[in-house]
């Protein structure tokens, strides 16, 4: 294998499901990643996760077979570490203040210049913009779960977004053989305000007793398409994830397909979360990363 170092150097933000996914699509690369998190539990997780999700990712042919992995560093807190990151993606719960925080610390402790990767889901980026200090530095750039198997991203260009910001991202994104595909800012962009909603609705045809979880998804798989049901895939975002993009959705577009139905609060109550629980629409036995 190839021991070549990558010009690009990665700190993500926020060691759940999507940050330890896009570490391994970027480790499994050759980049290497400074990846932080509060949690200190989510961090001592967090290595054991990413690696096996390299392995996942090669025995799935989806990596280099010539390239050395890059380097993974753990920490809780931005320091350091960060300062020389040629890019940051932010990928912190999909709760405002939480990303204005994630955002607004890690913005102090990189150069200018340095794209701020946001993943959010549905928050449009120039409102984004508004809580870092460079809002030309701030895009989005939504990957689908797992980001380490699913090659094309969704990127958001703001309207103070700089054309450099764009091409450095969209050259980091190239590098990790990611196909790249721009939209217009707006709540939900483009594939969570098609795809959240009808997942909600999903889950209110189950919650009305008029179908099965598992029926609604063969119904789905079987007669349109989808690869594997809607209820299926809420459980692979995570439920309380999908909430809280829904909740952004309705309160930004004022669509009430977009409110978050009963069944899908109820579960979040119960802590029914999807894969990573263990549970969810269906039963996984146990947690899943």
């Amino acid at each position: 294998m190839t021991t070549e170092g990558s010009p690009h150097r990665l700190t993500v933000l926020g060691a759940g499901v999507m940050g330890t996914g896009i570490t391994a699509m970027a480790v499994g690369h050759g980049v290497p990643v400074v990846l932080v998190d509060v949690d200190a539990d989510a961090l001592a997780r967090a290595r054991a996760e990413v690696l096996g999700k390299v392995r996942h990712a090669r025995l799935m042919g989806t990596l280099p077979e010539d390239r050395a992995e890059g380097e993974l560093v753990t920490t809780s807190s931005v320091g350091a570490e960060c300062s020389d990151a040629t890019a940051v993606v932010e990928a912190t719960t999909e709760i405002p203040e939480m990303k204005a925080k994630a955002l607004g610390e890690i913005a102090a402790a990189v150069p200018e210049g340095t794209p701020l990767i946001s993943t959010t889901s549905g928050i449009p980026i120039d409102e984004m913009a508004d809580w870092v200090p460079r809002p030309a530095d701030l895009v989005g750039t939504h990957f689908m779960n797992p980001a380490y198997l699913i090659n094309t991203v969704e990127m958001i260009r703001g309207p103070r977004t700089a054309e450099s910001t764009m091409a450095r991202a969209t050259a980091l994104l190239e590098a990790m053989a990611r196909r790249v595909i721009v939209v217009r800012d707006a709540p939900g962009f483009v594939t969570s305000r098609l795809l959240h909603p009808m997942i909600n609705s999903a889950a209110r045809v189950v919650g009305e007793g008029t179908a099965t979880v598992e029926d609604v998804d063969e119904l789905m798989r079987g007669c349109l398409g989808h690869p594997v049901g809607p209820l299926r895939t809420a459980d692979l975002i995570g439920i309380d994830n999908l909430v809280d993009s829904l909740v952004v959705l309705h309160e930004r577009t004022g669509d009430e397909s977009a409110r978050p139905c009963e069944l899908l609060v109820a579960k979040v109550r119960e802590g029914n979360l999807g894969r990573k629980t263990g549970r969810g629409f269906y039963d996984y036995g146990r947690a899943l990363s």
